[in-house]
């Protein structure tokens, strides 16, 4: 796994148990991990031309299996249109996205979704909005509720299967959301600034809660956010994008061990990594 420009060396420790297993291993991909994302020379164009603008520039990077990898950088630099790209509901200008070997070229039933904003059908209870992908899909009611309260009962909404999203808190609801991404199993899962709209406690709750949830699937995730602390506290990688046109200013290491507590942000190595990120978008470049 690579990108172009600044390094990304491969280290960490192999963590391929659940919670109790995860909390002593570092959630950082192990050498020699399977590439689950390869993006290469990827550029994205709008209009002709003089007016043309670039979105994003010669974008090159590989996801293991089970990373997770932040994606920070500055509004309007291009990263929820590479997630967009990701995601099969954009198609590149140039280069490519290779999941699992496989060109993207549209939308995948093997791809999972979180936006900034919920997204939730209002008549849909909580259940019924976390089928319906499988219900799009085809997937069987039956053995997919089994699956869906199962993992209402892993996000803390066991006995709220039944309400509507009017009567949830906005946690609450980007939960459902991240279930209803969950349900049927994807490789990839995409998550768009998800906490973006939260107060700042239940934001960091949901931080929290995010990576005990990662911890125990092990899904591979890219995470677009605009939060320095957000990307470090629950990235295995952080990759930092600069201004328009969106490039890769830096990519590298969280070396912080698993699970992360909220007091991990007041350590000097928390700090040490926030202040790299800092330094890209402000121009001075990553720290060696």
């Amino acid at each position: 796994m690579s990108a172009e420009g600044p390094k990304s060396p491969r280290s960490g420790t192999e963590g391929r148990s659940a919670l109790n297993a995860g909390a002593q291993a570092l959630a950082a991909r192990a050498d020699g991990a399977r590439d689950v994302i390869a993006v290469r020379r990827l550029s994205q164009r709008y209009g002709d031309g003089a007016d043309a603008i670039v979105a994003l520039q010669d974008i090159d990077f590989s996801v293991a299996e089970g990373e997770f990898i932040s994606i920070v950088g500055p509004s309007g630099c291009g990263k929820s249109t590479l997630l967009k790209i990701l995601a099969g509901l954009l198609p590149a200008s140039q280069g490519e996205a290779v999941l699992n070997g496989t060109p993207i070229d549209g939308p995948r039933k093997d791809i999972g979704m979180v936006f900034q904003s919920p997204v939730l059908f209002p008549w849909r209870n909580v259940l019924a909005n976390v089928l319906l992908p499988a219900d799009v899909q085809r997937l069987g009611r039956e053995q997919m509720t089994g699956r869906a309260l199962e993992l209402l009962a892993l996000v803390g909404l066991t006995g709220f299967e039944h309400r509507y999203p009017w009567e949830l808190s906005g946690g609450m609801q980007q939960r459902v959301a991240l279930v209803r991404a969950l349900i049927h199993d994807p490789a990839l899962l995409l998550m768009d600034e998800p906490f973006g709209a939260l107060d700042a406690l239940t934001r960091e709750t949901m931080n929290v809660e995010l990576q005990r949830i990662w911890l125990d699937r092990r899904k591979t995730v890219l995470f677009v956010t605009h939060s320095t602390t957000e990307a470090v506290f629950l990235a295995d990688r952080v990759l930092v994008m600069t201004a328009r046109p969106g490039r890769i200013g830096d990519m590298f290491d969280v070396k912080l061990p698993r699970p992360r507590s909220l007091d991990v942000m007041t350590t000097e190595p928390f700090g040490v990594h926030t202040r790299r990120i800092r330094a890209v978008l402000s121009g001075g470049g990553g720290i060696e």
